[in-house]
């Protein structure tokens, strides 16, 4: 009897470890990534500099590149800046925009992407997906998941903690999104792919239940696996969907209707999380979330976040709006605005316990 497998879109390399950029090099060295050593680094201006004064004798043969910002323009800037190199690939060093930047770019000519984040704010450093800021706002645009993830430990400690934060809080969010993708299936026979919402739903898992903080190697380790574990499980389903639910959807209408004061992505998704979990009725699992989120010092509720209650309404409200077609949770229930306004006060008096 033959054997069947299918093929799982990774990275032939994931470093994550203290210590890990100091061995950049020869990762880059790589067959499968760079013989010639000719590589197109893209950086920012500002933390990058000092990135590349580090690591600048480690890599003669590397090209760098300063990105503006995270917009689709400044990607297609660097795509063309790229296109005479004759390069091998190119390293995105940095943030989540420079890496989301460096992901585009690299679809764009055609060249293979190492992803060397420098903090966890969000699972889109492996992903399959670019965000980036737009005329219309913000879109997604698909590419090729980067051929080799590097995270030193070290260099994530020394961003400020708010990125870690926001880390968690996106982690956490796959527990809720992939119960709404099971929620899909039950209702309308969604298709759901189960390798891929048991990848997404056990990173979130090993970040709600690891018992160390934002300083501990240990969940750093953890919190990192995580992101990445999340990226590849994007990949395998060919869609956002293990990491993407009410939560995302909450997120997204704190962004679009309130731009000026919205906060962190992951801040928002790990709210929006707690709370999908607690509409559906799953509230023990509600409150661990909210008490694990509340530990680390991310926000429980919409006033820790400087929003009332009206204007969480109005968010949730708006929410189904931001992914037309996505099922979830908030369509499951088409509540009326009371109906959210009872919802979140109950939730409110269960996280205060």
């Amino acid at each position: 009897m033959p054997v069947l497998t299918r093929l799982i879109p990774a990275p032939v390399v994931v470093d994550i470890r203290a210590g890990a950029l100091a061995d950049l090099a020869g990762v880059l060295a790589d067959q499968r990534i760079s013989g010639s050593g000719k590589l197109a680094v893209a950086i920012s201006g500002g933390s990058g500099r000092a990135l590349r004064d580090r690591l600048s004798d480690s890599l003669p043969g590397a090209s760098w590149f300063e990105v503006g910002g995270g917009t689709l323009n400044d990607a297609v800037k660097l795509a063309e800046a790229m296109k005479s190199g004759r390069y091998d690939a190119v390293v995105g060093l940095g943030g989540g925009k420079i890496i989301d930047c460096a992901k585009f770019a690299a679809a764009r000519v055609g060249l293979p992407l190492v992803a060397v984040a420098t903090n966890l704010s969000h699972d889109g450093l492996c992903s399959p997906v670019a965000t980036l800021d737009n005329d219309a706002g913000r879109g997604s645009y698909g590419v090729p998941n980067p051929i080799a993830v590097v995270i030193d430990l070290d260099v994530i400690r020394e961003a400020p903690a708010r990125f870690v934060r926001s880390g968690i809080g996106d982690a956490l969010s796959n527990i809720s999104a992939v119960a709404d993708w099971e929620l899909a299936h039950r209702v309308n026979g969604e298709d759901i792919d189960g390798l891929a919402a048991a990848m997404a739903r056990q990173a979130g898992e090993a970040v709600l239940r690891h018992p160390g903080g934002l300083g501990d190697d240990a969940f750093l380790q953890v919190l990192a696996e995580g992101l990445v574990l999340t990226g590849i499980s994007m990949s395998v389903a060919g869609d956002s969907r293990p990491a993407s639910g009410a939560c995302h959807e909450i997120n997204h209408a704190f962004d679009l209707l309130f731009p000026q004061r919205a906060a962190s992505h992951g801040e928002q998704c790990g709210l929006g999380a707690a709370f999908a979990m607690h509409l559906r009725g799953a509230v023990q699992e509600s409150v661990r979330m909210t008490q694990v989120l509340r530990r680390h010092g991310l926000p429980v509720t919409a006033e820790d976040m400087g929003f009332d209650v009206d204007e969480f309404v109005r968010v949730v409200a708006f929410a189904p709006k931001t992914r037309p077609g996505r099922y979830t949770i908030l369509e499951h229930l088409n509540l009326s605005e009371d109906g959210i306004r009872d919802a979140y006060a109950e939730y409110v008096r269960s996280a205060a316990v």
